[in-house]
């Protein structure tokens, strides 16, 4: 039986230990520093990428290229996330984040270290989609575990405030990637960022290592998943059955719901981050440093808005914060892009703030909602799986998808068009995910 995923959550509580802030600061820690390495990708994919490593006499067709390779690091998530929750579930949640956390920081020091296409040839571009393969797999993987290590040391009824520490990791990531882009911009000439300046981020990126060797050394395994455990491994020894297998033949269309609910936010995020900066730089002339900046300072406000929504959703519920995320996004992706093609950076700003506020909304009670819809034997798999699906149908689409949209119709207004579709979808999942928990006398 599924676990409560609706308006009044009462999570099991978790053993008292002394142990539980500092394992949240380490999933919290782990989730920013995987989130960095994988950001700075689509950074570098809108500002430099496509003149490095897919050459090309059209602009638009070198960025197409840089996105395409962008999108390919999310249809890897899934994988990521399958065998991580396999693993997750069977073996623990600090295993495989641990393991996450290493395949992430060698991929992408490995990025900062790749030869271009002009001294490798088309060797370049190849061993830079196979290295955003490897981030995908990480990240796909490295979700369900930090964000398990955090809400299963939950107390009661501090699911959601806990489990948006992990979400916290999003904003921190992305504040410090735009920070890094924007010193090394600061402190070399054009050339010399497109030249090297742009390597900087990727490298920084290898300090990941440290914290997977912390995490592996000094925390310790969540109570649930010991508690599940034993019951776990009869189960398996008896029926020869599996988390991924549980969820394919009981659960898919929860996980599918999941995954519904959660392309909106995932593809707006991105087109947020990554699609506006092209849209802005390459097709209004915006400036590269202020639009970071821009960025960076909207980003800083969701530090605020996710814990405080996820602290609303322990009081009112998962799903009613969660769906008023979902339409605010709605309502606002046509004035968002109003305020964009005015060129202003106000506007910009003011246009970006709003929607990230929807965007927290939405985010800070995902974790415990996701974790609430699975009982802990197949937890990370269900999880893993639902965020995964939104992440490849919302996020690695959204930036190639907007640059389609703009060159077939030359008008923004079909990005938004996209957003409030995504947003419908989403509606309509959390609907049936009320009606699930509802029949469940929930």
């Amino acid at each position: 039986m599924d676990s409560p995923a609706s308006a009044q959550p009462v999570p099991p509580a978790a053993p008292v230990t002394p142990d539980r802030r500092r394992v949240a600061g380490a999933a919290a820690l782990a989730s920013a520093v995987e989130w960095y390495d994988y950001f700075i990708f689509g950074i570098a994919a809108a500002l430099v990428l496509g003149d490095l490593y897919f050459p090309a006499d059209n602009p638009t067709a070198g960025v197409l290229a840089a996105f395409a390779t962008f999108a390919v690091g999310f249809l890897a998530r899934p994988v990521g996330g399958i065998v991580a929750g396999q693993l997750g579930d069977k073996k623990g949640r600090k295993p495989m984040l641990v393991l996450a956390l290493t395949v992430m920081g060698l991929a992408t020091t490995g990025i900062g270290l790749l030869p271009t296409y002009e001294t490798i040839g088309v060797a370049a571009p190849i061993l830079l989609v196979l290295l955003r393969i490897a981030q995908g797999v990480a990240v796909g993987a490295q979700w369900g575990g930090a964000m398990l290590l955090a809400t299963e040391y939950a107390p009661e009824g501090k699911r959601g405030i806990y489990g948006s520490v992990v979400q916290l990791g999003v904003p921190i990531g992305v504040v410090t990637a735009n920070s890094v882009f924007l010193a090394a911009g600061a402190l070399t000439s054009d050339s010399a960022f497109t030249s090297w300046g742009w390597r900087v981020p990727f490298l920084v990126g290898l300090l990941v290592l440290i914290l997977a060797w912390y995490i592996h050394t000094r925390v310790e395994e969540t109570p649930e998943f010991r508690q599940a455990e034993q019951a776990l491994a009869e189960k398996e020894k008896r029926e020869q059955n599996s988390p991924l297998r549980t969820i394919l033949r009981g659960h898919l269309g929860t996980v599918l719901l999941a995954g519904g609910s959660f392309a909106v936010n995932t593809a707006t995020f991105y087109i947020l981050i990554t699609g506006i900066l092209d849209y802005t730089t390459r097709e209004l002339g915006m400036a590269r440093g202020p639009v970071l900046a821009v960025s960076l300072c909207v980003s800083l406000t969701q530090l605020v808005l996710i814990p405080a929504s996820a602290a609303l959703s322990d009081r009112v519920g998962r799903l009613p914060v969660y769906a008023a995320g979902a339409a605010g996004i709605a309502l606002w992706a046509v004035p968002l892009f109003l305020l964009v093609d005015t060129g202003s950076l106000l506007w910009l700003a003011v246009g970006t703030f709003v929607a990230s506020c929807f965007l927290s909304i939405m985010y800070g009670p995902q974790a415990a909602l996701f974790a609430e819809l699975f009982t802990p034997q197949m937890r990370y798999t269900g999880a893993s799986l639902g965020y995964q699906i939104a992440a490849v149908a919302g996020g690695g689409l959204a930036p190639f998808l907007m640059v389609l949209l703009l060159e077939a119709t030359g008008t923004s207004m079909a990005v938004s068009g996209y957003i409030i579709a995504l947003s419908l979808l989403a509606l309509l999942s959390i609907r049936s995910l009320a009606k699930k928990a509802r029949a469940r006398g929930e």
